[in-house]
């Protein structure tokens, strides 16, 4: 397979981009027609900075424009400091626009560069790892002709085994990874598992009530823990699509509001 497309941002006029707020005081830059940050992410971060919510440095693999680390990052301690690594152009120049906007340089490295090769890390391990990643696998789906927007829905490059032994390589041996993955989907936790991990927590995100979950949350560790955390089910809709009092308190608590 050919290597997937890559835009530029100088390509792209300021009609083409949009500033939104993302958490707290901090906003980010998105293609108004390309990949936007979504619910996938706001319960990535969430989890994120709940289980390690003392981590003094994270690393976001296959980071996008941001908007997985920067919401954790956020919730973390004052001098947190977090690595990103991207392979998309468009999204890396987007997330460094961002970094900038937020006056976040001294808090963030942002790395270019495909997450299956992590050599610029130079070995450095990590308290907590995050990762959302695409997963559509090639010829399950259709893809968008947008190049940003395909590479974030289609296992363009590597899927989520190459997140999952990613991240045990770069894992501290006290660490956590927490990864999205799509719901019903065995291979979130069949990647942990050949990657040598052992999963901690399963929290499924149902999108609408009624449904099966259309997310879910896994987290996992380099050592067995006792039992696993498997959580009740959040609903973000209600059956008649309000957003339920849950999700209401989540957004407050992640200042997204």
């Amino acid at each position: 397979m050919s290597e997937p497309v890559q835009m530029d941002i100088s390509e792209l006029t300021e009609e083409d981009i949009t500033l939104d707020k993302l958490i707290g005081n901090w906003k980010i830059y998105q293609l108004k027609r390309g990949h936007r940050f979504s619910v996938d992410d706001q319960m990535t971060a969430v989890i994120a900075a709940e289980l390690v919510p003392n981590a003094k440095r994270m690393l976001d693999i296959g980071s996008g424009i941001g908007s997985v680390g920067l919401m954790t990052l956020y919730k973390l301690p004052s001098d947190a400091v977090l690595t990103m690594i991207e392979a998309q152009n468009i999204s890396h120049q987007l997330a460094k626009r961002t970094i900038s906007h937020n006056n976040l340089e001294h808090r963030t490295k942002p790395l270019f560069g495909d997450l299956r090769d992590t050599s610029q890390l130079l070995g450095e391990k990590f308290p907590l790892i995050t990762g959302s990643p695409p997963y559509i696998p090639l010829g399950k789906g259709v893809a968008s002709p947008h190049p940003q927007r395909a590479a974030c829905r289609m296992e363009l490059r590597g899927s989520i085994f190459d997140y999952a032994k990613t991240a045990a390589k770069h894992l501290e041996d006290d660490g956590t990874f927490v990864v999205c993955f799509a719901g019903t989907d065995p291979r979130g936790e069949e990647s942990i598992r050949e990657a040598g991990l052992h999963l901690s927590l399963r929290q499924d995100i149902v999108f609408r009530a009624d449904l099966p979950p259309t997310i879910t949350i896994l987290a996992a560790k380099k050592t067995p823990v006792e039992e696993v955390d498997v959580r009740d089910a959040i609903v973000i809709r209600n059956a008649e699509g309000k957003w339920t009092e849950d999700f209401w308190k989540i957004r407050k608590s992640m200042e997204i509001d």
